[in-house]
């Protein structure tokens, strides 16, 4: 059984870091993409990044390209998303996702989310 889970969320200010892990179980992480999107309430959800299985190619969507960098550690399974210069409308759930279907497009499984709040 596959299962992706999200850490990492939390309240931050404007201008502020954080970093979101996702954790691969029943899956080989290092065959597959793998990717975080975000959704906000009644809007669609959105690609944000993504890695290929080697972590040689990686993916970003225009609104958080420079400020975000995704990175894996096969080792641990273990998919990053160090978010810095962080804005109000990057408030979001942030899921990861694998195996990316292609670059920029989900695949089958989904974690479960983890809410990201920039505010003042």
């Amino acid at each position: 059984q596959v299962q992706l889970v999200e850490s990492g969320g939390g309240l931050v200010r404007p201008g502020g870091s954080l970093r979101l892990s996702c954790l691969a179980s029943g899956l080989t992480s290092s065959r597959y993409a793998v990717g975080w999107f975000r959704q906000v309430p009644g809007m669609q959800r959105e690609f944000v990044a993504g890695i290929s299985g080697g972590g040689g190619n990686r993916y970003y969507g225009d609104s958080v390209k420079g400020r975000f960098t995704i990175s894996r550690d096969n080792a641990k399974n273990t998919v990053y998303l160090q978010m810095n210069s962080l804005k109000p409308e990057d408030t979001a759930v942030y899921y990861c996702n694998a195996p990316l279907a292609s670059a920029y497009v989900s695949g089958q499984y989904w974690g479960q989310g983890t809410q990201v709040t920039v505010s003042s």
